[in-house]
């Protein structure tokens, strides 16, 4: 479960890393620079942690898809991004393709 909170806590570091993307404005902007820049390595740090317990290519699923959903969200309601039913439903079929490979796949150890 330890495995869990600390792969979150990488998608979460990352997702906040990648927002910050846009307000760095190509790394001018110390500030959100730095956001970026320390967001993305602690949270590649982490994954290296969910790594030694996870197989990697579940791991980068689940990073990989959260972490989408979690910045198109982010996008939607703090940048004024526009998210079609398209979008809703790739971002869904997403969700479900990571609860398929937790809640059914044997390469997952739970």
């Amino acid at each position: 479960m330890m495995t869990y909170v600390i792969l979150l806590l990488a998608i979460v570091s990352e997702v906040i890393a990648t927002s910050a993307l846009k307000a760095s404005d190509s790394f001018s902007k110390l500030g959100p620079s730095l956001i970026v820049v320390v967001g993305y390595v602690f949270s590649f740090y982490l994954l290296t942690i969910v790594m030694r317990s996870m197989p990697t290519g579940m791991a980068y699923a689940i990073w990989a898809g959260l972490g989408v959903v979690l910045v198109s969200l982010f996008g939607y309601f703090f940048a004024n991004e526009k998210l079609d039913f398209a979008a809703c439903l790739g971002m869904s079929l997403i969700v479900l393709g990571v609860v398929v490979i937790n809640v059914f796949s044997k390469t997952v150890s739970h």
